[in-house]
């Protein structure tokens, strides 16, 4: 996941004086996100793909996300309505003094995790003790180190080593035995499989609950951007819900609007059966807000100096929009995508 930069107060100054993209036209919203359309957030595919958006007035603008800006910044200068933001961005942009509100939750899950060999010898947390594990980046050391401690033990008692993206790379060190777990992500599970590998994991329940991505916008603009905001989540609460009824329907359009994703039939496959589950809320009301989790979450993120210090939730989380993101016909949708599936 991306870290949150320190630059970001100075870097949205500088900004400022770039022009804007305005709010004047209320059928655009531009989001900045990690990724262009894709199966990892495939509610805004399948939310165009069945015309949710464009029956709310809304058309989706995705900013380039290839920048070393922070994300917050682009909400802060308005040249983005909306920005995913990870826990670490967002309490680091609220102890920075960034003016903004976490108000739809993406996924709740945490898509990182501990992997090992499917059938293999290593079975929990407690068999990697005194073995070397394999981080994909130097950033998931944390994430191994919060599951380390979670079971009783330290990342003393293990030895790391960064492996990197590559798939055949990290195929290649948990098949030959040079590492006995991965520490990464479901996109990396993805790559696994695609060569070949089949795994398990032994990441800590405690560990899974997590508010992973999430939209963030300015807080001054909650009221003026109302009605666009609330039909933009309805659209994609629609998405996610096409998602829990007729995955099938998702995979077609998920193939139709992002053919490279599914050059490599194993990767595609992967990434999809991994991401499915991600984007699908584990609260009532879809994308609400989890005040308990985001507690909960900081003491681990101030400990392997992810953030600074911890914050009251109650400064930044806003469930403004969760009600109408949430006030639709489930039935008709479900009808809808059953005969989109049917025609394609």
């Amino acid at each position: 996941m991306k870290m949150f930069k320190v630059t970001m107060l100075s870097t949205a100054v500088a900004f400022a004086a770039l022009p804007s993209v305005s709010f004047a036209q209320d059928t655009v919203i531009s989001v900045i996100k990690p990724t262009p359309r894709s199966a990892v957030f495939f509610p805004l595919v399948v939310g165009e793909a069945l015309g949710y958006f464009e029956d709310e007035g809304i058309t989706v603008n995705l900013l380039p996300s290839d920048t070393s800006i922070p994300y917050v910044a682009f909400i802060q200068n308005g040249q983005a309505d909306l920005a995913m933001l990870d826990p670490n961005e967002t309490i680091n942009a609220i102890n920075a003094g960034a003016n903004i509100n976490t108000v739809y939750e993406v996924m709740q899950n945490a898509p990182e995790g501990i992997a090992v060999l499917a059938g293999g010898e290593y079975t929990s947390m407690d068999d990697l003790v005194g073995t070397t594990v394999g981080l994909v980046s130097d950033r998931d050391r944390a994430f191994l180190q919060a599951a380390l401690d979670i079971t009783g033990h330290s990342i003393d008692d293990v030895q790391t080593v960064v492996l990197g993206e590559s798939g055949p790379t990290l195929a290649a060190a948990i098949r030959d035995g040079n590492v006995s777990a991965i520490s990464g992500s479901v996109f990396d599970w993805a790559a696994l499989v695609a060569n070949g590998i089949e795994i398990d994991t032994v990441t800590p329940e405690e560990l899974l609950a997590s508010p992973a991505n999430t939209l963030a916008m300015n807080a001054d603009m909650i009221e003026e951007k109302r009605e666009a905001m609330e039909g933009f989540f309805r659209a994609w609460s629609k998405g996610m819900h096409v998602g829990a009824t007729n995955p099938d329907a998702v995979e077609a359009m998920l193939r139709a609007a992002v053919p490279e994703e599914w050059e490599v039939e194993a990767a595609g496959m992967g990434l999809f059966q991994g991401v499915l589950p991600m984007n699908i809320s584990t609260t009532e009301r879809m994308g609400d807000l989890q005040a308990d989790v985001w507690t909960s979450v900081q003491p681990r993120m101030l400990s392997s100096g992810a953030i600074k210090n911890v914050v009251d939730v109650s400064t930044f989380l806003n469930d403004t929009y969760i009600d109408a993101a949430n006030d639709f016909d489930k039935a008709q949708v479900e009808a809808a995508a059953a005969a989109w599936l049917e025609a394609n």
